[in-house]
């Protein structure tokens, strides 16, 4: 009988145990508030907290309402919970809420109003509101300390921030703030700063708060609004109080929180079916190419300032002046690259996107120097490019996005490879923007066509002009990394691999349909969402900012090789789980009848300590014919050779 309810027990703990540790879209929490659990808990103030079903309900009992007072400390969180209210309400929730002299408490309170404003609160031992200032506006979006000057180099950087070293030098800077900046100019949709997301009455609203060092990220119903800086000297320490007030009641679901002082790195982790070599423990850039640099036949590697001879790669050389960078702090200056003899000379040159203006560095055929460099397209904005034969004429083209969000490629002048490059339009303005780009052929007309997350382009016949090529439209998802462009479950029509966004998550591939008539359309199938969907093997990660496609175990099917940027916007909370490991992952393309679509994509992790930059390249290094990676990033320059030989690969 014992045994029975042993049993019993330990299976309803283990149905229980999912509920307890349930994700939110953004964090695994470290504590889940359960409404069974609030009985006892302190209060203040006129509001009554019950309990209903898995709901806790806050009704106000005076127009100053009450709150419900957390019992484990913060000071670095990120807050969670799921509300409604019938009408409109007025509820919110304190953090780092601290215990006055009074008996009282002041913190941090953030209104669950839709709108981005967060203030400084006290409260007497009643509860009742005593004082209330608006925190001023962030002075920053990607640095972590909200007011003063950030060196990024050579010069000071309005708006950015250099970290206070000692508490006296804390006390130093708020006796002496920081001129505030300057409004932000209003335009189209904008009135002084972003629009304050609607919050849906009788319905379930989503709120996400994030309060680390000085700064305040609110994300309301999805819709992140602007910052806020706190002026507690970033010390403030204190339990979390949820806030009830005015006549509405207001319910409570899955409060979740996460402290954000605990961060993990995990142990180094390498697939089997790769071998790991390190060839720069700095952060130089956000790209990487392979190209035959010093003419012997070898291919070498680029990635930052340098090139790495083949076949050890363990002798580097600049070709142009070396600098390193803090992923804190800095964005590198190179973010794509691509070897190609642009020239015609015989020597391979290299192409750079240096924070996004695109040069062209001409190979000194030999000689031991810094080579010389030509701003080849200096319109360009994204913050990837594509290499590809667009045009046909058997030389690799550069697929970008243009001024005014036109997605443009440009060739050069065999004449005059170090003018301006000619510039191709294909899109109308506005439809192309700073992530996810593909060259493939969609129609299966013989002829390149181009995605991007909008849509694609059907390329026309040769001699039809340079008018804007035929739009089809396709929602490809907000804007990811490089796309692929290939046959993903076998029926013959080539489908599109995508990250669905560049800065947040998911991955996705989309299944190429036709109908009688011959008319294109996709059907969605998910491979990866965030942290509270179902996803391929347990795997999920935000930001995989670049992405490259390759035959990694020799099936005759391309694979897809994907990974996070870290620290995509300098150590700050602009994108969502920053401080997550920075995986590589390459994703087998399975096909599979019983799958959704008649495909599947099996993750296995490459490395859990490289993760990816804006690009990467996958080519066969050693000629053993199993394509190696090559990634540079804010971990450094990697190479990951591949194991899986081919009289290995057969399965």
């Amino acid at each position: 009988m014992s045994r029975r309810i042993l049993v019993s027990i330990l299976a309803t703990v283990a149905a229980l145990l999912p509920v307890i540790v349930a994700a939110t879209h953004d964090f695994i929490p470290d504590f889940t508030l359960q409404a069974s659990s609030i009985a006892g808990r302190p209060t203040l103030g006129q509001a009554q907290w019950r309990v209903s079903g898995n709901e806790i309900v806050g009704v106000p009992k005076s127009a100053d309402g009450g709150w419900l007072v957390l019992d484990k400390g913060y000071q670095d969180v990120e807050f969670y919970a799921e509300f409604r209210c019938e009408t409109a309400c007025d509820a919110g929730v304190l953090i780092r809420a601290e215990r006055t002299a009074d008996g009282g408490l002041k913190g941090v309170y953030v209104p669950f109003s839709g709108a981005s404003d967060s203030y400084d609160v006290t409260l007497d031992a009643q509860g009742k509101e005593l004082t209330r200032t608006r925190l001023p506006r962030a002075t920053a979006q990607f640095a972590r300390m909200a007011a003063g000057p950030w060196n990024n180099g050579s010069a000071n950087v309005p708006g950015f921030a250099r970290p206070a070293i000692t508490l006296n030098e804390q006390l130093e800077q708020a006796a002496h703030p920081p001129v505030p900046a300057a409004p932000p100019v209003a335009g189209p949709g904008r009135a002084g700063g972003p629009p304050a997301p609607g919050l849906r009455t009788a319905d379930w609203n989503t709120f996400d708060v994030i309060v680390d060092t000085d700064m305040v990220w609110i994300t309301t119903n999805g819709r992140r609004g602007a910052n806020s800086a706190t002026n507690d000297r970033m010390m403030g320490y204190g339990p979390i109080a949820l806030h009830v007030a005015g006549s509405s009641e207001v319910r409570f679901r899955d409060v979740a929180m996460k402290d954000l002082n605990k961060k993990t790195e995990p142990q180094a982790k390498v697939s089997e079916h790769f071998r790991v070599q390190e060839l720069n423990d700095f952060f130089y850039s956000w790209g990487a190419t392979v190209g035959d640099i010093n003419h012997d036949g070898i291919p070498d590697v680029i990635a930052g300032p340098f090139y790495f001879l083949g076949p050890d790669y363990t002798e580097r050389h600049e070709f142009t002046a070396a600098r390193s960078y803090s992923p804190t702090n800095n964005f590198p200056e190179g973010m794509v690259y691509f070897a190609y003899d642009y020239t015609g000379d015989g020597w391979t040159d290299i192409i750079c996107v240096d924070s996004r203006p695109i040069y062209l560095y001409v190979n000194p055929r030999g000689e031991s120097r810094r080579w010389d460099r030509y701003n080849v397209v200096p319109s360009a904005t994204s913050e990837i490019e594509v290499f590809k034969d667009i045009d046909g004429d058997g030389k690799p083209d550069i697929l970008f996005t243009g001024a005014n969000g036109v997605l443009a490629y440009a060739s050069p002048d065999p004449a005059n490879p170090t003018g301006v490059w000619k510039v191709h339009n294909i899109s109308a303005p506005g439809l192309s923007g700073a992530h996810g780009m593909g060259v493939g052929d969609i129609n299966g007309d013989g002829r390149m066509d181009v995605v991007n997350n909008r849509g694609w382009w059907e390329q026309p016949p040769a001699g039809a002009g340079d008018a804007p090529w035929k739009f089809h439209e396709v929602n490809f998802g907000s804007g990811g990394a490089e796309m692929g462009i290939y046959d993903v479950n076998g029926d013959g029509l080539n489908d599109v691999v995508s990250a669905i966004a560049a800065h947040g998550w998911g991955l996705a591939w989309f299944e190429q349909k036709r109908d009688a008539q011959g008319n294109i359309s996709f059907v969605r199938h998910d491979i990866m969402g965030d942290m509270s969907t179902k996803n391929a093997g347990g795997v999920t990660f935000s930001e995989p900012h670049a992405a490259a496609f390759a035959d990694m175990d020799g099936d005759g099917i391309p694979d897809m090789i994907v990974g996070k940027r870290l620290y995509s916007h300098l150590e700050s909370h602009l994108d969502p789980d920053p401080n997550g490991p920075a995986v590589l992952y390459w994703y087998r393309t399975v096909r599979n009848p019983k799958a959704e679509g008649g495909a599947e994509f099996v993750p296995e992790l490459i490395h859990n300590r490289s993760g990816v930059g804006s690009q990467f390249v996958v080519t066969d290094l050693n000629g053993d014919g199993a394509p190696d990676i090559v990634v540079s990033d804010a971990k450094g320059t990697f190479i990951f050779w591949n194991q899986m030989r081919p009289q290995a690969k057969k399965r």
